[in-house]
C-alpha cells in the first residue's frame, strides 16, 4: 500500500516544507483531503535547481539506451501504482475513473514514444559538412552539428490533465529526453497525485543509477514559489500549462531576467469550428450530435473544446442550433475539477448571457453543487462578433458560442478576426470546397492544427502532431507540446568547426557509432 507522506522530493530527498501548509480537495464532497502538504520556501526551490543544475552535464551524455530505459522505466512506475494513483486523482478531480485511466494510458505511451524517439536519434539533426581545403577563393572548414540539450527546465503541472500534462506529462517527458534534467511544480489541486508519480520518477531515476537532480518536485501555496523557480538561474526553459494571465506572467519574469529564458505556455484557445452549407446540408443531425458531446465533454474542460462554432445563416443553420441546443440542455451539470473553475465559468456565462446582441440558445438543467456546471449554447450575429471583443475570449468549461454570418463574405471576415488558435475545424463536403480554399491560407495563420470533418478534443500523440498555436493559444508558436516535435522546445544546435576526432561527439564521428540517419554533405544517409 503506497502511503502519501505530504512531502516534496528534491532529488533523493523527501522534505516535508515549512513555508505553509496545504491540502488537496475533493470537489464532489467539498471536503478536504488528508494528508497536510507542506510547502516549499525560497531555500528549497534554490537546492532543487542547483541539484538540477549538477546533474546537467552528467544527465546530457547518458547513453542514449540508457535515457530511453529511464523514461521507459518511469512508466513501468507508474503502471506500478495501480489502483491507487486511480482513485486519488479520481478523489481530488472528479474525473471519472475510466477518464483517468486513459489518461494514464496517454502519460505512459507518451513516455514510451519519447524512449522510441531517443533510441532513433534523429532529433540530435546530426550534420557534416566535409572540409574543402582545396576550394577557392576559400577553403571550407570542417564542420558538424548536432542538437544539444538547454540545461534544467522548469514544469508547472496543469489543471485539465492530472496525469497526461502534470508531473510525468508531455513537458517533463520531452525534456527528460532531450537530456534536460527537470524540476516540476506540481498543481494545488493534485497534491496527492503528484506525489505518486513524482515517486514514481524519483524510483526511476534511483533504479537506472542517474544523478539525483535529474528530477525534483516541489509544492508551493503562492505564486512565490513558481516565481522563484522561473527566475533562478540554474532554469533554462519553462514549460506551462494553464491559464493566459499565468502564462503571460511566467513569461514576463523569464523575459526580465539576467539571462532571458523561453517560456513554453499553452494558455488560451476557443477552438474556431466552421461549419459549411454542405455539411449541414448532407450531416445535420450526426453533425450536431457530435458537436454537443465535443464541447461537453470532460465537462468542457479541454484546452480544444469548441467554443466558437461559425456557419452562415440559414434555416438549417437555425435547425441545427436547435439540436445541438437540444443535445447539449440534456447533459445536466456536472462538478468541475475545482471550486474556483467552477466559479469562473457560472461568472463568465452570466456575463455573456447579459452581453446585448448575444442569445441564450439552451442551457443544461438539474442541480448544481459547489463546483457544479450547466452547459450553455450561445448565438450572436458576426457583427457582434466581430465589434465585442469579450465575444472572442475563452470561457473555460461546457459552453461554446454560435456565430450567424450573413454571406460567405462575412464568414471569412470572422476567420480574419479571430486570435489565434491551437485548433480549427472545417466541417464540410466536396461542395464546399471552394469557400473551404478560401479559409485555408486564413487557418494556417490562425492555428497549430486545421481538422477536416472531426473534432478537436483529442490530441493523438505523434511525430506529426501539434498541439501549439500562435498568440494566445500558446507564448511560441513554433512549438508544440505534444507529438515528436515537443522535444525541440529543449534543444540547441551546435557546430564544430575543425575539431579532432577525439573531441566530437559520438553523433558526428566519422564511423557513425550510433549509426545515426545523417544530413554529409546534404545528402541523408547512415553513415
Amino acid at each position: 500500500m503506497v502511503k502519501l507522506t505530504g512531502e516534496m522530493l528534491i532529488g533523493g530527498r523527501a522534505i516535508f516544507g515549512t513555508a505553509a501548509r496545504l491540502r488537496a480537495f475533493d470537489p464532489v464532497r467539498g471536503v478536504d483531503l488528508e494528508p497536510v502538504f507542506g510547502a516549499a520556501d525560497v531555500g528549497l526551490v534554490n537546492r532543487a535547481c542547483t541539484l538540477a543544475e549538477s546533474a546537467f552535464d552528467a544527465y546530457r551524455i547518458v547513453p542514449l539506451e540508457a535515457r530511453a530505459a529511464f523514461l521507459e522505466q518511469i512508466a513501468e512506475n507508474i503502471l506500478a501504482l495501480d489502483d491507487v494513483l486511480i482513485e486519488r486523482a479520481h478523489l481530488e478531480s472528479a474525473l471519472p475513473k475510466a477518464r483517468l485511466e486513459g489518461e494514464r494510458g496517454r502519460t505512459v505511451g507518451q513516455l514510451r514514444f519519447f524512449a522510441s524517439l531517443v533510441r532513433e536519434g534523429r532529433w540530435l539533426s546530426a550534420t557534416l559538412d566535409s572540409a574543402m581545403p582545396e576550394r577557392t577563393p576559400l577553403p571550407r572548414p570542417d564542420l558538424r552539428l548536432q542538437k544539444v540539450p538547454l540545461g534544467p527546465v522548469a514544469v508547472f503541472g496543469a489543471s485539465n490533465f492530472p496525469l497526461a500534462f502534470s508531473v510525468a506529462g508531455g513537458d517533463t517527458a520531452s525534456a527528460l529526453a532531450a537530456g534536460c534534467p527537470v524540476v516540476v511544480k506540481a498543481h494545488p489541486a493534485h497534491l496527492g497525485t503528484s506525489e505518486l508519480v513524482a515517486r514514481a520518477i524519483q524510483h526511476a531515476v534511483q533504479a537506472c543509477g542517474l544523478p539525483e537532480g535529474v528530477f525534483s518536485l516541489l509544492i508551493g501555496a503562492s505564486n512565490e514559489t513558481g516565481a522563484a523557480l522561473v527566475s533562478h538561474p540554474a532554469i533554462r526553459a519553462v514549460g506551462f500549462t494553464g491559464s493566459r494571465s499565468g502564462g503571460l506572467a511566467l513569461a514576463d519574469m523569464a523575459a526580465k531576467r539576467w539571462e532571458p529564458i523561453p517560456v513554453y505556455a499553452e494558455m488560451s484557445s476557443i477552438n474556431p469550428f466552421f461549419v459549411l452549407p454542405g455539411a449541414l446540408e448532407h450531416r445535420l443531425n450526426a453533425l450536431a450530435s457530435g458537436l454537443a458531446d465535443s464541447v461537453t465533454l470532460g465537462v468542457g474542460q479541454f484546452c480544444t473544446n469548441p467554443g466558437l462554432i461559425v456557419m452562415i445563416d440559414s434555416a438549417k443553420a437555425r435547425q441545427f442550433i436547435d439540436i445541438v441546443g437540444e443535445a447539449m440542455a440534456r447533459k445536466g451539470g456536472q462538478t468541475m475539477l475545482t471550486s474556483g473553475i467552477a466559479g469562473a465559468y457560472d461568472r463568465s456565462v452570466d456575463k455573456r448571457a447579459g452581453t446585448e446582441g448575444v442569445r441564450l440558445a439552451a442551457a443544461g438543467s438539474g442541480p448544481d453543487g459547489q463546483a457544479g456546471a450547466l452547459p450553455a449554447l450561445f448565438v450572436t450575429s458576426a457583427s457582434d462578433f466581430l465589434t465585442k471583443n469579450e465575444l472572442g475570449e475563452e470561457i473555460f468549461g461546457p459552453t461554446s458560442l454560435v456565430v450567424l454570418c450573413t454571406n460567405e463574405a462575412q464568414l471569412v471576415e470572422v476567420a480574419h478576426h479571430v486570435e489565434g488558435q491551437l485548433t480549427c475545424t472545417l466541417q464540410m463536403e466536396p461542395d464546399d470546397y471552394a469557400l473551404a480554399g478560401r479559409l485555408m491560407p486564413i487557418l494556417e495563420r490562425k492555428a497549430g492544427r486545421i481538422l477536416a470533418n472531426g473534432f478537436p478534443t483529442g490530441v493523438e500523440v505523434s511525430h506529426a502532431m501539434v498541439h501549439g498555436g500562435p498568440y494566445p493559444a500558446t507564448s511560441d508558436p513554433r512549438s508544440t507540446s505534444v507529438g515528436a516535435s515537443a522535444m525541440e522546445r529543449f534543444l540547441r544546435p551546435v557546430c564544430y568547426q575543425d575539431l579532432p576526432a577525439e573531441l566530437l561527439p559520438a553523433s558526428v564521428q566519422d564511423d557513425n557509432p550510433l549509426a545515426l540517419w545523417r544530413v554529409r554533405n546534404g545528402q541523408l544517409m547512415k553513415n
